[in-house]
């Protein structure tokens, strides 16, 4: 018999609008003074929330086998974009990344897109090969070269963040499906040759971490946003400051509408709004693993799995940053931080977990 699931869908819309109103509050002292209208960020992701839950109904009715059909031509536009991005007078640059497809007043990041794409791309390739699977050259070197190829099409950006949250789910992926450990245990000491390259490549990389472990050493530059976000975090107490009451949002936390949403939630709201925020996300990821787990497609499974621990991986990865035991990594707090194309492809994700749901 099935069930449905209409907790996560509740959580989902709960989630999603108090974002869109925390998004207001973080921002509106920002909006009025770079541009004169204290609800622009609010309009603007508001416009996208309601794009989005269209788009997550629409998805939802669609059934989800349909994408093991597409997951080329899906894979293969997402590629496309990420290439079209790095193109300069195509893609535009915003906070030193070249991620964006500027529209007007509006920006796409095609790196969210390719979120989506891969897992879909990653979950078709496992459930058609499961037997060569544990043949490392003929069923992992493929995916994992695919992996790559896209992890260095977003490292150009550059796009540090998001890069980890697509590996680490792909890598989580492959995981379930049964390759061996030692492939890990390989891949994990390559892994850390490959981030030590990253950081000492990139200086700016290398003051994030000395940020990270004393940010006072540096309180002015690359230990700002911690520190203000920890400013943010303290004084919240049990029950915060009130609604809009926040005094990190006034010039002292930059742009806290975006990555560090979460410090002003606890600042307004203090432990109990951290707490339900937290239920919220919880809700959520628990109920995907619930579909992950019942569905009997094989594709489906792999492709529950993969929305839910991206999501998952994602939302810890932003908390740790805020609260300071992981350095910066830029990268946005699922339903809650600003941005369009994260909203719009979360939103999606859901849809198409609803539908795993359903027709399973």
């Amino acid at each position: 018999m099935k069930k449905n699931r209409p907790i996560l869908l509740i959580a989902v819309i709960i989630l999603s609008i108090f974002g869109v109103i925390m998004i207001y509050s973080a921002s509106y002292v920002w909006a009025e003074y770079k541009f004169n209208d204290p609800y622009k960020y609010l309009k603007t992701q508001g416009m996208f929330l309601i794009a989005g839950y269209i788009v997550m109904y629409i998805v939802s009715r669609i059934n989800y086998n349909k994408y093991k059909k597409l997951a080329n031509i899906i894979f293969g536009i997402c590629f496309v974009l990420l290439i079209l991005v790095l193109i300069p007078g195509i893609g535009s640059i915003r906070n030193g990344s070249r991620s964006w497809f500027g529209i007007g007043s509006f920006g796409i990041q095609p790196s969210e897109f390719a979120k989506l794409g891969l897992i879909i791309f990653t979950s078709k390739y496992l459930s058609n090969n499961q037997k060569e699977i544990r043949d490392i050259k003929k069923g992992v070197l493929p995916i994992f070269g695919v992996l790559l190829l896209i992890f260095a099409l977003i490292m150009l950006q550059p796009d540090f963040g998001t890069g980890v949250v697509i590996v680490m789910t792909i890598v989580v992926l492959l995981f379930i499906s049964g390759v061996k450990m030692n492939f890990f245990i390989k891949l994990g000491l390559v892994g850390l040759v490959g981030v030590a390259s990253l950081i000492l490549i990139a200086p700016y990389r290398i003051k994030r971490i000395v940020s990270f472990l004393n940010p006072w050493t540096d309180p002015l530059g690359s230990g700002f946003q911690i520190i203000q976000s920890l400013y943010a975090i303290g004084p919240g107490g049990l029950l915060g400051l009130g609604f809009g009451n926040s005094i990190q949002k006034h010039f002292y936390l930059p742009e806290p509408q975006t990555d560090f949403i979460f410090s002003i939630i606890s600042e307004e709201f203090g432990f109990m709004g951290v707490l339900i925020v937290s239920l919220l996300f919880i809700t959520i990821i628990v109920e995907g693993f619930k579909i992950a787990m019942k569905c009997e497609d094989l594709f489906g499974k792999y492709l529950a799995f993969g929305i839910t621990f991206g999501l998952a991986f994602q939302t810890l990865l932003n908390l740790m940053v805020v609260v300071g035991l992981i350095p910066v990594t830029g990268v946005t707090l699922p339903f809650l931080s600003y941005g369009g194309s994260s909203l719009l492809i979360t939103l999606c994700s859901m849809g198409v977990l609803l539908n795993i749901n359903k027709n399973n």
